[in-house]
């Protein structure tokens, strides 16, 4: 009994006082990283969504996060707490990228980095995190091909053949592949997947396709926007 006691008095007088100074601080540094994040998201991220919106989520996220973790720290009994609160409550968020799931994880780093007042570590961490998706960008721009799924029809009187359009594309694109083919007597309709390395291929490849015939319809689609 005494034991027991003595469990539930430590429960509920462990507690570290937290400084309000202190808190403030890590709070306004918190802030300003989250709206760095935001930004460093909307420039270089690659998610398809529409990331201006996603990312104004990042300063409430890692705001919410380091007061959660700072109220938590001062406290033994609130901490048991919260594992049982997260137990019972699910969280359903649509992510529909793992880029954004990764941003998503990053800003609640930060938020329990200043939670735990170490503000040092979480700067300089944020700091090397940016510097190498700043460079990951840099060189995708710089090595990376354009890859599109090209769509090409054709109707009667002038309809073309599978092998012009073939013989065309491999003039000017730096790799062709044929996903679907279909023909009938009165139209013909080819899917490709075309690489470039540049966007004069593809304007050069675009017009070589329609002289093929006045009847050709062509289209392009981004290959990231269908995976």
């Amino acid at each position: 009994m005494n034991k027991f006691q003595s469990f539930q008095e430590f429960l509920t007088t462990q507690s570290i006082q937290v400084s309000v100074w202190g808190f403030v601080l890590n709070l306004a540094l918190a802030a300003l990283l989250a709206f760095l994040l935001s930004r460093l998201y909307v420039k270089y991220g690659q998610s398809l969504s529409n990331r201006q919106v996603f990312s104004r989520n990042f300063l409430m996220l890692t705001m919410t996060t380091m007061l959660i973790i700072t109220i938590v720290k001062s406290s033994l009994a609130l901490s048991l707490g919260l594992v049982g609160a997260l137990s019972i409550v699910r969280f359903r968020a649509a992510i529909k990228e793992p880029e954004e799931l990764a941003y998503l994880f990053l800003a609640i780093a930060i938020g329990l980095g200043f939670g735990a007042d170490q503000r040092v570590i979480t700067v300089v961490a944020f700091v090397i995190i940016s510097g190498i998706i700043w460079l990951r960008s840099r060189t995708s721009d710089a090595e990376e091909s354009q890859n599109l799924f090209l769509t090409i029809s054709s109707h009667n009187p002038v309809k073309i053949e599978l092998k012009d359009v073939v013989e065309t594309l491999k003039k000017h694109c730096a790799g062709v592949s044929l996903k679907r083919f279909d023909e009938t007597n009165e139209m013909l309709e080819a899917s490709f997947q075309v690489e470039y390395t540049d966007y004069n291929q593809l304007e050069q490849s675009k017009n070589a396709i329609q002289k093929l015939g006045d009847s050709v319809k062509v289209s392009f689609l981004d290959n990231q926007g269908i995976f």
